[in-house]
């Protein structure tokens, strides 16, 4: 029997990578693009290749920005916003979610996402509940906070590409900025992130967030030690004007991990759930050496 091991894909984060690092030219049949598609099934491919999971979940946004975080900090991801509450992706990325769905239905890959909450709380919740080692792929730093060497989760972290992902482990964070996993939300929430809306504290860049946080444990105890006078008269300003934010953020970039997913099946399967709807995606999309890879890859569990 293989050795149990989760692999949880933050879809997203794949499919926006693959939709522009390949080329727009991979077109279906009738002319769909499809190069997001591809490339989603190619990394797939890979990490199920390399990693030889026995589980997997391909988790998924249902709510990109949720209510709760934007009542918490208005500014969360607003900047993405096209109108409404529906955010700016390029429209040929847009047509391509539906046929990630079907074919990611058709290969029976685990689909999991709940109605208020992002990717990132999804993944949150089952690594924390996993009774398996565990890793989450995804180009997110956020999720460097859910590293946890005694539960066993990494973060394959693609920042620098799909090939040469980094494993993200604690001795990897404490090289990187001498913090851990638990640490990494403070270390964020004074950072600050434009890409997430997140201000962070204005003059506390990623060396200072990162030096307070490994002196002094957390946020809690920052600001105890800017109570008590024993930081910089400049720091302690910093932090004093941004009190109302950092007492919101630690809320919207912490991830949940006590989402209600219900019982649920993250088996990897052998062989695809719908054989003749895989081929027929696979034929009509031009999925060509993806479509291979992916079933060669489920093949060998």
């Amino acid at each position: 029997m293989p050795e149990p091991r989760l692999l949880l894909f933050d879809t997203a984060s794949l499919y926006f990578r693959a939709f522009h690092g390949i080329p727009a030219t991979l077109r279906a049949e009738d002319g769909r693009p499809v190069n997001a598609v591809r490339g989603l099934l190619d990394f797939l491919a890979r990490f199920i290749t390399d990693y030889a999971p026995t589980e997997v979940a391909c988790c998924w946004d249902n709510s990109w920005r949720p209510a709760w975080r934007v009542a918490l900090i208005p500014s969360y991801k607003a900047h993405r916003v096209a109108y409404s509450d529906v955010e700016q992706v390029p429209e040929e990325l847009v047509a391509q979610v539906p046929l990630i769905r079907e074919v990611l239905a058709a290969l029976g890959l685990p689909v999991v996402g709940r109605d208020g909450f992002e990717a990132d709380d999804i993944m949150g919740t089952l690594a924390t509940h996993s009774a398996a080692p565990t890793d989450v792929i995804t180009g997110d730093r956020d999720l460097f906070q859910l590293v946890d060497d005694d539960l066993h989760v990494r973060v394959l972290y693609c920042g620098k590409g799909v090939a040469n992902h980094d494993r993200v482990d604690t001795a990897w964070l404490r090289a990187r900025y001498d913090i851990d996993g638990p640490g990494y939300v403070d270390f964020a929430v004074l950072r600050g992130d434009p890409s997430d809306g997140l201000p962070g504290v204005a003059g506390i860049g990623e060396k200072t967030a990162a030096r307070l946080v490994a002196d002094y444990g957390g946020m809690e105890g920052i600001l105890a030690a800017a109570t008590a006078g024993r930081l910089s008269p400049i720091i302690t300003a910093r932090i004093a004007a941004s009190i109302d934010y950092l007492g919101a953020a630690g809320e919207v970039v912490a991830v949940r991990r006590d989402v209600e997913l219900g019982a649920l099946d993250l088996t990897l399967r052998s062989a695809p759930a719908d054989p003749e709807a895989f081929a027929r995606l696979a034929k009509d999309l031009r999925l060509g050496g993806a479509a291979d890879r992916i079933l060669a890859a489920m093949a060998r569990t």
